[in-house]
């Protein structure tokens, strides 16, 4: 437990008095215990969690030099302060304290030179060597997401070695703990390739997080259901549909794959054979961000490619386009209409008129109510192939779309256009017995004065 501060007054004393305070009530934080950090608890936070390596912290602060001259403060700018916990972006005793700090917590600090701005100092407003006193209030904090649509947040219990993270195709040994509803329901050792993790059982998010993960990390995985077990569920380990999960999970060792520059065209094409198969396998039982992976992963092998002969050119070319008509497919079955637009653009670059292309791009226009690109496209589809009665039918139900839309512009525009009638009938009235009330009132005046006149 922290001892807390009971009077602002003894931190606004002189430099000896304020280090005198520290060193009778403070609690040393740093891990070497070498006193270069002493935090008084100022006001207590809520009791639950404290950020983790990783998190996104957001605090405000104000910060003083030992003779109380205030040389920076985000109160002032009225403006809260946010930052990446244990990454290096704020002075070191930041990252030590805040680490334990409670949300809503108010602290102070004493901070030695080693802990602040070090010898230089931080011209022109910290001068060299300076010991410095802090106080901050930790007002949120949330752990990192890893996935743009937030599916995947990681919480830094111990930060791995190195440098150095497992790449796609890398062969991981990781122990996993799985939770869901606070009930574990997975505690093992397991080995998987990075991109193949649903072979041993181990859910999408947990592959994606290994390629931000050090050596010796342990980080707690909170993955949302689409990153889970999905609508499905997992009925043998007792896991509903939709449900998210927690995961704790230790980084043990790794073995890196080749990189695409390690490897020859001959090695990438070999690799692509396989990679194809095993995203085949993916699709078809229903495994659409996996197979992406797989697909995504030929993609960056060989788009660069020049290949040396029409033979290799030919295979190069061939697994381009299976690719990218794949993850178009893949995409537009996951909703994501942007990019199965811009996977069936990156086909037609290489073939125009990729009868296949052209219709997944008019079906995900369609989806996207782009009905004149999306028609466009289905005739595209019959220009080239006068028999594609699917084509056929689909510019059929842009029509019918079109019109639908139109007749709905129309219901729209006229009920506008009434309540601007009826708005402007409305003021029409209150303007007309405005009028008629100041006519009245104006001849009650005139008559009010004649008789007065008269009484005179």
């Amino acid at each position: 437990m922290y001892k807390k501060m009971t009077t602002d007054q003894d931190l606004s004393k002189d430099g000896q008095s304020a280090v005198a305070v520290f060193a009778a009530m403070g609690i040393d934080v740093t891990p070497s215990k070498d006193k270069g950090v002493l935090k008084i608890v100022k006001g207590q936070g809520l009791d639950g969690d404290r950020p983790m390596i990783g998190d996104r912290v957001t605090v405000h602060y104000t910060g003083k030099l030992l003779n109380g001259q205030k040389f920076d403060s985000s109160l002032d700018r009225k403006d809260p302060f946010s930052f990446s916990l244990g990454k290096g972006q704020v002075i070191k005793a930041w990252d030590i304290s805040v680490m334990t700090m409670q949300k809503g917590e108010v602290c102070s600090l004493l901070c030695s030179p080693d802990y602040a701005y070090g010898a230089p100092g931080n011209p022109p407003k910290v001068p060299p060597n300076s010991s410095l006193l802090f106080e901050v209030e930790l007002l949120d904090f949330q752990g990192e997401m890893l996935t743009e649509d937030g599916g995947v947040m990681r919480r830094i219990k111990t930060k791995g070695e190195g440098f150095t993270n497992p790449n796609d195709g890398a062969t991981v040994d990781v122990h996993l703990e799985g939770r869901c509803e606070g009930q574990l329901f997975d505690s093992r050792d397991v080995q998987f390739v990075v991109g193949e993790a649903e072979d041993k059982g181990v859910p999408l998010g947990v592959d994606r997080a290994m390629e931000k993960m050090q050596k010796g990390e342990c980080c707690l995985l909170q993955l949302q259901s689409k990153y889970g077990f999905g609508r499905e569920g997992k009925p043998e380990l007792q896991i509903g549909p939709n449900k998210d999960v927690l995961y704790e999970v230790t980084l043990r060792d790794f073995k890196k794959a080749k990189e695409s520059w390690e490897m020859d065209l001959k090695e990438k094409l070999e690799l692509s054979a396989e990679v194809k198969h095993k995203g085949n396998q993916y699709f078809k039982v229903g495994l659409l961000q996996q197979a992406v992976i797989q697909y995504q992963r030929i993609v960056s092998w060989l788009e660069m490619e020049c290949g040396i002969g029409e033979e290799q050119q030919r295979k190069i070319q061939e697994f381009l386009l299976m690719s990218q008509l794949n993850l178009a497919l893949c995409f537009l079955r996951l909703h994501e209409f942007s990019h199965v637009v811009d996977n069936c653009n990156k086909v037609m670059e290489l073939d125009a008129k990729n009868e296949k292309a052209l219709y997944r791009r008019g079906e995900a226009r369609l989806c996207r109510n782009e009905f004149s690109l999306a028609m466009a496209d289905f005739r595209q589809v019959l220009q080239v192939n006068p028999l594609n009665r699917a084509a056929r039918a689909q510019i059929t139900i842009c029509q019918h779309k079109m019109r639908e839309h139109h007749e709905h512009d129309k219901k729209v525009y006229a009920n506008m256009f009434q309540k601007f009638a009826e708005h402007d009938k409305k003021v029409g009235k209150q303007k007309r017995r405005k009028d008629e009330s100041v006519k009245n009132n104006g001849e009650v005046g005139n008559k009010l004065r004649r008789r007065s006149q008269l009484n005179s």
